[in-house]
């Protein structure tokens, strides 16, 4: 009977440790997963970030090449500047690594084709300029497909968000403007009646254009400066957007709006603009990518406490499942015959006398006076 009441027992308590062992991995295996997911998502994103900052970086260079190439058009060059075709190169080569996950393959594509096409355009300067316009158009088109696609645009950081916002908008946004407002100066400069009717509304809304984009780009590179953690973000911007600024103002001098424009000093200015703006979308781009590395070695420190934690309560769980299957009762030793008559013997006072002749009653046998004293009682 009592082998069986401890196998009872035993089954019970081995089925309890399996229903306790449930009741931990479960939920614990449900929280694993959420907390694992999230942090690959977050891992996913900031990867594809960082693809969008490298594609962005390779458009910078083209929006510089194609406001050379316009000035170039416009003042009789037919052939396309050197620049132009580096330019091509650099964007090819990252939307064969970059496109499909970006999904700009077409876009970058068309845009191709049309930059291509701009040294047929010739003769009438008007038909040149608005050739132009059209791919620089673009260009800002597949700025914002890098920047949608990329999700550079949602993200939560403010110092990110600043920073692609300037690095994406608003720096080809400028650079762009100002080479309308400087070949737009030139046109309007020496063309007729009828064609300074018909650009000169371009040029002045070129140059308020110009003031609004050079603003917002300080704004936002102020703020990413006071939202950041980065040590070398501040230092790093304010000598690059000086010189950006400095460059702007150049140019702005040299079209003289209002008056007749300084070709001498236009040329100066817009290659002084396009150093300023290579530098200061490299520093951008070295900040962004530098706080999404940072963002990733998080993610992955995340990562490594998820599995710690996982692996401890696996063990744990384990440990408590297996030590009450190894453990076993420890019974005292059952005592023999010998043991019980020793026991016996030696226990309790002296029986009775010890003479030999001495008649010891037996048990259930009557006392002999027990009538005698019945007797006088009655």
């Amino acid at each position: 009977m009592a082998v069986s009441v401890d196998n009872r027992r035993s089954r019970t308590r081995s089925a309890l440790a399996a229903v306790l062992t449930v009741l931990i991995l479960v939920p614990a295996a449900i929280l694993f997963a959420s907390v694992w997911g999230t942090i690959s998502d977050k891992k996913d994103s900031a990867q594809l970030e960082q693809q969008g900052v490298d594609y962005v970086t390779a458009l910078a260079p083209l929006i510089s090449a194609l406001a050379e190439a316009q000035s170039s058009a416009l003042a009789g060059v037919s052939d396309a500047p050197g620049s132009l075709t580096a330019a091509i190169n650099g964007v090819a080569a990252a939307d064969q690594r970059l496109g499909d996950a970006l999904g700009t393959r077409e876009r970058w594509t068309g845009l191709r084709q049309k930059i291509e096409a701009l040294p047929k355009v010739t003769g009438n300067p008007v038909l040149i300029f608005q050739a132009h316009v059209e791919v620089s158009d673009l260009s800002l088109a597949l700025y914002s497909a890098v920047r949608n696609n990329s999700e550079l645009v949602r993200d939560a950081d403010n110092d990110i968000s600043h920073l692609q916002q300037a690095i994406a908008v608003d720096l080809p946004s400028t650079v762009i403007q100002v080479s309308r407002m400087g070949d737009l100066s030139q046109l309007v400069a020496n063309g007729n009646a009828q064609l300074k009717a018909q650009l000169g509304p371009q040029f002045g809304a070129a140059v308020q254009f110009v003031n609004t984009t050079v603003n917002n780009l300080t704004d936002n590179l102020q703020a990413a400066v006071d939202d950041t953690e980065s040590t070398t973000l501040s230092g790093n911007l304010v000598s690059g957007l000086d010189s950006f600024r400095r460059g702007v103002e150049s140019l702005t001098r040299g079209a003289n709006p209002g008056g007749a424009p300084n070709a001498a000093t236009m040329a100066t200015a817009q290659s002084q603009l396009q150093t300023s703006l290579a530098n200061l979308s490299g520093i951008t781009s070295r900040e962004m990518t530098a706080l999404l590395d940072e963002r990733l070695d998080g993610l992955a420190s995340d990562e490594l406490v998820a599995l710690a934690a996982a692996a401890a309560i696996v063990l744990l769980v384990a440990a408590a499942m297996v030590l009450p299957l190894t453990g076993r009762r420890v019974f005292p030793p059952r005592p023999s015959a010998s043991d019980r008559d020793m026991s016996v013997g030696s226990t309790g006072p002296d029986p009775g006398p010890t003479d030999p002749g001495a008649r010891v009653p037996g048990y259930g046998e009557a006392n002999p006076t027990r009538r005698e004293r019945s007797g006088a009682l009655r």
